[in-house]
């Protein structure tokens, strides 16, 4: 199938992107990587009048290691992001995220804001920005703001980008250090949209002591849900209580049935990956 007939601009500032948004509204779609937006239009799902493709934009192409967080631009491919090493070395949890999303092929072309903007409740990066206090920048032609990771995400597809507004950036924080991390999930082929994911953050103390241990997970819900599960410790070994586990878990996801698996066989996977994913976590912060 092919798009029906639209409009496309191409702007070169983002003074000049939200100014288009602000002029054609609801009618006008942003277009960073598109892989997920083109694929609707050639399926008709999504049929904008307006494409207004934000990659000649010098500005939201930047990534920023600051002494408390990593701020990457909206034009930047989770390739780029994957492999920057710097990156790496101040936040692992980017890394450990980005290399379950789809496929090389996608992740060259596809960007983490504008991932995080579709708010897909598979998405990994949503559990990342999540587990690492994490904001998205929104700019309009009128206003600047910033919204928390925890309000961001409204419901399956639905972000909190209003009307008009362009995600300019998002900004993950850096873990405080004695802190490890994770990201595990299961999928019924490499790529494929996960039936459960599960990011993890640990830090330790004295004696590899767990002092905070969160989890985010994807794909048993409307969308992300983050759980800390500290309590749930059971001493410096880094082992946590099974029982409370599952119960911290069950009170925190709602996962449905569908083609590919049963809501029971997600609630299972959500926990066996929430123990794998803490335990790998645990090992790095104490390292």
């Amino acid at each position: 199938m092919k798009p029906s007939p639209f409009t496309y601009h191409r702007p070169h500032s983002a003074d000049e992107a939200v100014e288009l948004l602000r002029a054609y509204g609801d009618s006008a779609k942003v277009l960073a990587g598109g892989q997920s937006l083109v694929p609707l239009m050639s399926m008709r799902l999504a049929a904008p009048e307006h494409l207004v493709d934000i990659n000649r934009v010098e500005a939201l192409q930047s990534v920023e290691v600051g002494e408390d967080e990593v701020r990457v631009g909206a034009a930047v491919r989770h390739s780029r992001l994957e492999r920057d090493e710097e990156v790496y070395g101040a936040v692992p949890l980017l890394r450990q995220g980005l290399v379950n999303v789809a496929h090389p092929a996608i992740r060259n072309r596809g960007t983490t804001v504008g991932s995080l903007v579709h708010a897909d409740p598979a998405a990994e990066m949503a559990a990342v920005l999540l587990l690492l206090d994490g904001v998205v920048e929104l700019r309009s032609a009128t206003d600047s703001r910033e919204v928390a990771a925890a309000d961001f995400f409204l419901g399956p597809m639905q972000s909190a980008t209003g009307p008009g507004e362009l995600a300019v950036a998002a900004r993950f924080g850096r873990p405080p250090p004695g802190s490890g991390s994770a990201f595990v999930e299961l999928s019924r082929r490499q790529g494929d949209y996960a039936m459960c994911g599960v990011g993890a953050l640990v830090t330790t103390g004295q004696e590899s002591e767990i002092t905070s241990a969160k989890v985010a997970l994807v794909g048993v819900g409307d969308g992300p849900a983050l759980v800390d599960v500290t309590s749930a410790a059971a001493g410096p070994g880094g082992a946590f209580r099974e029982p409370q586990l599952a119960e911290l878990l069950a009170s925190q996801i709602a996962p449905e049935s569908d083609i590919h698996a049963s809501a029971e066989y997600r609630r299972h996977l959500a926990l066996v990956l929430t123990r794998r994913a803490l335990g790998q976590a645990h090992e790095r912060a104490a390292a």
